[in-house]
């Protein structure tokens, strides 16, 4: 059953409904939580393929002689040597260094780049990025025009080829192609944020719906958000709100390849300058099931609170309880043993992430094709 939550609807709400997925409020959207079950779903993307509704998220156009400088100002990541048909995950940050939303960057044309944003944080984001560009660059907002789709898993390539016209068999980690469905236009890119390999289509909202249902017919599992979440975990990739948020510094949070060393951004000074706490973002595992949440305080052996949990969950692909939580930098050594104070105490240890190793995302597509 459908729980009957406020909140905007992607257009693909009618099918979730049909399929009988559990819904819930989600960035402003009414997204779909599960279907026929997160474990089964989460198998489906390390196993086969899982297609996930991600309409919820923003897209936008800036464009313009001045785009590169005005996005090299806005983004953490390096962006001048951005190759036309590429893409490139950073962060958003203010003058304090503080993570405002973390982003993909596509480089459309030479001058002529796509944002894909989280839904939540859509309209601040469009605020922001207006006041920094200059009077000549043009910032359009196309996420009422641009309807989004992911599919995941090591069988994803052969449908995504089977469903579209034209061949996908060069497109590189991190590259994405026009391509076309039914005839008409859609941009297929290949980044992923479960470790397996696996696709983003772009289409305009009309289309959609018939892109999701030959996924389906192919052999792709409807998955939701659930499942999206113990993906993305296995893999130590930050969800914003949790791993990354305004009030902590993006030092903090060990994602150092997606922040540059050499230019300057907004926030760049305090990130390389960073006061106040010294804390740093690690993994746990835990030697059972039960998983520690959100807010659930860190301890040392000794009793000490020496962190927070910011995201936890059971890790289906590997039978124990992971997290993701930041702890003073004294207390973040691999190896550490800890105690999360959850409904009973949960006894883990501070391990390198990944978690989960063993994913295809990088894999050549002639592997699967």
């Amino acid at each position: 059953m459908i729980e009957l939550e406020k909140g905007r609807r992607t257009v693909l709400f009618e099918r979730h409904r049909q399929l009988g997925a559990r819904m819930a409020p989600f960035g402003g959207y009414l997204m779909p939580i599960q279907y026929r079950g997160i474990l089964e779903e989460h198998k489906a993307a390390r196993t086969a393929a899982a297609v996930f509704d991600t309409c919820h998220m923003g897209e936008f156009r800036v464009s313009g002689e001045k785009a590169l400088s005005d996005l090299e100002n806005l983004v953490s990541c390096d962006l001048a040597a951005l190759a036309t048909g590429r893409c490139r995950y950073g962060l958003m940050c203010n003058p304090d260094g503080g993570v405002l939303d973390d982003l993909l960057v596509y480089r459309l044309k030479d001058r002529d780049f796509m944002l894909v944003v989280n839904a939540g944080t859509q309209d601040a984001d469009y605020g922001w990025i207006a006041k920094h560009v200059s009077t000549s660059t043009t910032l359009r907002n196309i996420s009422g025009s641009t309807a989004k789709v992911d599919i995941q898993g090591p069988s994803a390539p052969r449908i995504v080829r089977d469903v579209t016209e034209d061949p996908i068999d060069g497109l590189k980690f991190y590259g994405f192609q026009h391509n076309a469905f039914g005839g008409k236009p859609v941009l297929v890119s290949r980044t992923g944020y479960t470790g397996e390999v696996g696709f983003e289509i772009y289409a305009d909202p009309s289309l959609m719906g018939e892109f999701w249902d030959a996924c389906i017919q192919k052999g792709a599992v409807p998955a939701g958000l659930g499942a999206r979440d113990t993906l993305r975990l296995e893999i130590g990739m930050p969800l914003y709100g949790h791993e990354l948020t305004q009030e902590r510094n993006a030092a903090a949070t060990g994602y150092g390849p997606f922040i540059s060393r050499t230019k300057e951004f907004i926030g760049s000074a305090a990130i390389r300058e960073r006061t106040g706490p010294r804390e740093r973002l690690v993994g746990l595992a835990f030697e059972g099931r039960q998983a520690a949440r959100k807010g659930s305080r860190i301890l040392s052996e000794e009793g000490e609170v020496v962190g927070a949990v910011t995201s936890g969950s059971f890790a289906p692909s590997l039978g124990y309880a992971i997290a993701l939580g930041y702890v003073d930098s004294e207390f973040a050594a691999e190896g550490s043993r800890v105690v999360v104070a959850a409904r009973r105490e949960l006894i883990g240890k501070i391990v390198e992430t990944p978690f989960f190793r063993k994913g295809t995302a990088r894999k050549p597509l002639s592997d699967f094709l």
